[in-house]
C-alpha cells in the first residue's frame, strides 16, 4: 500500500524530466494524503504529454458516489487490468505520478512507527498511476490511483506492498495510448532499487503536518 508520499522537487524540473509541453502551479508537499491534489503526467487527446493536478483516490466515470475514492487510492498490479474500477483506465488513461519519497508504517510495541523511503541517489521516483474523469457532480472531478506491487527485499520488513516505479526509459511505453496489455503488465513488476530508509517523527501521522521536518531522520535517543 502507498498511503502517503512526498513531492518537493519543483514542477518546472519535473516538467523537464517528464518532457511535458506545459507546466502548472502546484505547491510542494511533505505529506501528500488521499483526497489531496497530486501532480501527474499523462497523454492528452492530441497525443502530447501534459501535466495535470489530479485528486488522489480514483473515482470511476460510472460511479454513483464519489466516496468510492477512499477505497481506490491504490490499485494492485496483479489485478489492475480486471478490476471494474481500474480496467478501463488501465487501457486508456494511464499516468505517471512523481514523488521524492513515500512513507510506510511498521508495527512496534509502542505503536506504529513511520519510515521514509527514498532513492539513495536523491532523484525523484515516478509511480505508475491511472486516472479517470467523473462527470456526475456540479463540476467534473479528475482523480487518480497509484499502482502497487509486492514489496522488494529492502522493504518487506515494513510492508508487503510498495508503489510500482516506472523508469524514464519506460515513460513512453507507459503513456502510449496504443501500448499492448502485455507490454504494460511487464512494467508492473517488483524491482530492486538502491533505497534509503529511515524512521521519522510520528507527526507525519496527521496530514495537516506538512513541513520538511517530516522527512528528517528520527533521533532515537530523544
Amino acid at each position: 500500500m502507498c498511503g502517503r508520499f512526498v513531492r518537493h522537487t519543483n514542477v518546472q524540473t519535473l516538467a523537464r524530466l517528464l518532457d511535458t509541453l506545459n507546466t502548472i502551479e502546484l505547491p510542494e508537499s511533505y505529506n501528500v494524503a488521499p483526497s489531496m491534489p497530486v501532480l501527474a503526467a499523462r497523454t492528452d487527446r492530441e497525443g502530447n504529454r501534459e501535466l495535470a493536478a489530479l485528486r488522489w483516490g480514483l473515482i470511476p466515470y460510472w460511479a454513483k458516489d464519489p466516496a468510492v475514492a477512499y477505497r481506490t487510492i491504490n490499485a494492485r498490479a496483479e489485478t489492475v487490468d480486471s478490476k471494474p474500477a481500474f480496467r478501463e483506465p488501465f487501457k486508456h488513461r494511464r499516468c505517471l505520478i512523481p514523488a521524492d519519497g513515500f512513507y510506510e508504517w511498521q508495527k512496534t510495541d509502542s505503536g506504529k512507527q513511520p519510515y521514509y523511503i527514498a532513492l539513495e541517489s536523491g532523484e525523484p521516483m515516478f509511480f505508475a498511476g491511472l486516472w479517470d474523469r467523473w462527470r456526475h457532480g456540479e463540476e467534473p472531478i479528475e482523480s487518480c490511483t497509484i499502482i502497487t506491487c509486492a514489496a522488494n527485499d529492502a522493504l518487506q520488513t515494513l510492508h508487503d506492498r510498495m508503489p510500482v516505479q516506472i523508469e524514464p526509459a519506460d515513460f513512453a511505453c507507459w503513456l502510449d495510448p496504443d501500448a499492448s496489455s502485455d507490454d504494460l503488465k511487464s512494467l508492473l513488476t517488483v524491482r530492486d532499487y538502491a533505497t534509503a530508509v529511515w524512521p521519522v517523527s510520528r507527526t507525519v501521522n496527521k496530514p495537516a503536518n506538512d513541513t520538511a521536518e517530516n522527512i528528517q531522520p528520527l533521533d532515537r535517543e530523544r
